[in-house]
């Protein structure tokens, strides 16, 4: 199942379905739904934990590239 919750910008929309589901007779529904600001804010903070979560897993990968210059000559030498 796939569910997605969105705001449209134009009267068309495309959908790219999972490879199971191809081949398959699906149910595609679009309706209104009402966004209270409680909803919004439960979203935001979960979107917000989640992307917290995220940072901290992948802190130890960071690395400062601010003093990295690319020298092309050395990434081309074989030798």
């Amino acid at each position: 199942m796939i569910r997605t919750i969105l705001t449209s910008e134009t009267n068309s929309l495309t959908l790219e379905l999972r490879d199971d589901l191809v081949g398959k007779r699906i149910e595609v529904l679009a309706f209104e739904i009402e966004q209270t600001e409680k909803s919004e804010s439960i979203l935001n903070t979960h979107d917000h934990a989640r992307a917290n979560e995220i940072n901290n897993a992948l802190a130890k990968y960071r690395v400062n590239l601010s003093g990295f210059k690319f020298d092309r000559d050395e990434a081309n030498d074989y030798e």
